[in-house]
Order: structure tokens, then C-alpha cells, then sequence
């Protein structure tokens, strides 16, 4: 196998939804896929857009996202690497609801529908983890709503910095995002999540630098979170 290959073949075993597949049933999908590298920016796909393919995130960030009536940006999710999109429309919905955009330059790979679902018919435990996989972001966007309707926006915000902090693995540091981009996540404006990002600096819960939040007290912004 040329590094290539082997590149896609070792990706391909360290996802969740194909860790039930043997060796030549990797082999078998790395001939389907194709792999692409993407710049800041693409649309992967926008609401309406029929689903024909199914993305697999090998390295950067995507966002999902919705537009209002009036032009206000709410980001319903950011995946990371080994995330997959696209599945929504493949299985069910067959539209897309949801703006796909890349935040970072990413590596992405590609499988058709028709591999899709010929997969998801040879392979009952694929099938099973595709449904575990829209299980889970069925069950984010939900909690996404409870806290737009019952959470307060420093509450939201707190409980989003202890995440983001979480997911890229030090669990005191936020790196990369913008203050712009935080209000998105929470369904506010700008200038609201720098005032309260302000007001979490002056309480001493956080430290504010350049696209980068360090949380210097984790349990008082747990108690906020949960207030």
C-alpha cells in the first residue's frame, strides 16, 4: 500500500462508526473515498441542498449552523477531527437543514450515497452507529435549546467555555475563537458575550488574551453555569 492509502486506512479505523469493520472492509471503503483538503470558509452545504455525500472530518473544525429570518447566526454545533456530517440528509431528512462551514483549513474525506447505503445495508453494526450518531446530535441540538430557553447568557457561556476547554484536552485553556464566534455559539450578539466575558475576567474566573480564553477558576465557572 502506498502512504496514502495507509493514511486513509488508519483514519478510517480510529472512527467511531467503523470500528466494527475488519481490515478488508477498510480497505474496501478507502477505494470509495476521497480525500480533499479545503481552505477557512467553504460551504460544504446549505439548507435545501439535497443529500448526496457523506463528510468525514479528518483534521480542523466545521460548524453547523442556522441563519434567522432577520440574519442572526446560531451555530447548533462544532465538529472536530473524526467527526462526520452530511448524514442527516443520507438517512431520513434527505434535505439538509443546516448551513456546513469550515472554520480552520481542513482535511476532509468523502463517501457517495449510493456507498453509503450499500454499506449500511451489508454492515448492520454501521447502520447501528450511524444511528447512535444522529442519536447524539439530535439529543446536542436539543440541549442547545434548553439552554436558549431556560439558561441565562452567562450561565450559557460559562458552560461553554468549560466545554470547548474540555474538547481540545488541557480543560483550563480556549484557544481560537473569537468573541464573535462564542456569541454565535450562544445565539447572542458580540458585544454581549464581551461584557460578560469582561465581568468573568473582573470576578477572577478567566483570563482574556488574543483568540484565547485561560479559565483560571473551573469550579466557580461550573457554579455559574449552573445557576
Amino acid at each position: 500500500m502506498s502512504l496514502y492509502v495507509d493514511e486513509k486506512v488508519a483514519y478510517l479505523s480510529t472512527m467511531d462508526l467503523f470500528q466494527d469493520l475488519n481490515q478488508d472492509d477498510l480497505m474496501l471503503m478507502e477505494r470509495q473515498l476521497t480525500m480533499a483538503s479545503c481552505q477557512r470558509g467553504k460551504i460544504f452545504y446549505m439548507p435545501d441542498d439535497t443529500g448526496q455525500v457523506l463528510f468525514l472530518l479528518k483534521r480542523g473544525r466545521v460548524q453547523l449552523y442556522r441563519i434567522s429570518p432577520g440574519g442572526k447566526k446560531l451555530v447548533v454545533a462544532t465538529l472536530g477531527p473524526g467527526a462526520i456530517f452530511g448524514e442527516m440528509a443520507l438517512v431520513g431528512q434527505q434535505m439538509h437543514r443546516t448551513f456546513a462551514e469550515s472554520v480552520d483549513d481542513c482535511l476532509i474525506c468523502v463517501m457517495s450515497r449510493a456507498d453509503v447505503e450499500r454499506l449500511v445495508r451489508e454492515k448492520p453494526k454501521v447502520a447501528l452507529r450511524f444511528l447512535e450518531s444522529m442519536g447524539e446530535r439530535i439529543a446536542q441540538m436539543e440541549r442547545r435549546l434548553e439552554e436558549l430557553a431556560f439558561k441565562s447568557i452567562p450561565a450559557r457561556l460559562a458552560g461553554l467555555l468549560l466545554r470547548l476547554a474540555d474538547d481540545q484536552g488541557s480543560g483550563t485553556e480556549v484557544d481560537g475563537y473569537t468573541h464573535q464566534d462564542l456569541g454565535e455559539m450562544l445565539g447572542t450578539y458580540r458585544e454581549t458575550t464581551t461584557q460578560v466575558l469582561n465581568d468573568f475576567k473582573a470576578d477572577g474566573l478567566i483570563e482574556l488574551g488574543r483568540k484565547r480564553i485561560r479559565l483560571l477558576d473551573t469550579r466557580g465557572l461550573a457554579a455559574v453555569a449552573e445557576a
